[in-house]
């Protein structure tokens, strides 16, 4: 029942804020007039709200924030779609679980509820945060994030660039070594890349690729419009 849009990045080199993932956005979301945000990435939330307002009521959506319901969990158990915006991870997930969310965004979800994520927000929707580029800021209790997804997502993923003399890890080491202690397959998702999730279905969207990544094999290429589900199945 799951309808699900993870989206690597908000705002594309040299485009607005969303513009790339518009026409997925507004796909995922017919049939719906209303959208609850969720801006617990950030600290400041009125600014974060105002800003994803004013670009959702450009594509005809209403839009209500999470951080200005008195009640956070019914709000969840009423809304017609979720868009929950990047920032810091640990940040988010801590305030997911501060207001004791997780179980009714995990209902919610598996009832069909049109579930949009990007950045951070994509990264709370795998199994945990593992794989997050964040700062641990803020400690939540657990590192287990939704698991509306069965593997991890490694949002905003930058290849080695051959003419650096950067002698740090790669992002792609860094999921490497996340294999030899787990199990879990990985999608880096580049800028502009994003995957939708419906039901079964697994598809690689967006106006880049994404690097996927299974315990003990090879990396794998892919390119939009491609089915990733087997390669991410755990």
């Amino acid at each position: 029942m799951r309808r699900v849009l993870l989206i690597s990045n908000s705002t594309l080199f040299s485009r607005g804020y969303l513009d790339h993932a518009e026409g997925e956005i507004r796909d995922v979301l017919a049939g719906t007039r209303s959208v609850l945000f969720v801006p617990y990435a950030l600290a400041d939330r009125d600014a974060y709200a105002a800003k994803a307002r004013a670009r959702f009521a450009a594509m005809g959506f209403a839009l209500t924030s999470l951080h200005e319901e008195p009640d956070p969990a019914g709000a969840i158990g009423r809304a017609e779609a979720i868009f929950v915006g990047g920032g810091n991870t640990f940040r988010l997930l801590k305030a997911l679980y501060d207001h004791d969310l997780m179980a009714e965004v995990r209902r919610r979800v598996a009832g069909g509820m049109p579930f949009v994520r990007s950045s951070a927000g994509a990264n709370v929707a795998g199994p945990t945060i593992r794989t997050t580029k964040d700062m641990p800021i803020v400690e939540p209790p657990s590192f287990d994030a939704l698991a509306l997804v069965p593997f991890q997502i490694s949002p905003h993923f930058l290849d080695r660039d051959p003419n650096s003399t950067h002698m740090g890890e790669t992002q792609e080491e860094r999921i490497l070594q996340f294999h030899e202690e787990n199990d879990t397959p990985v999608a880096g998702l580049r800028e502009g890349a994003m995957l939708r999730a419906e039901g079964a279905s697994l598809v690689l969207k967006g106006e880049a690729g994404a690097r996927l990544f299974r315990k003990g094999e090879a990396p794998v290429e892919a390119v939009p419009v491609a089915d990733v589900a087997a390669l991410l199945s755990p």
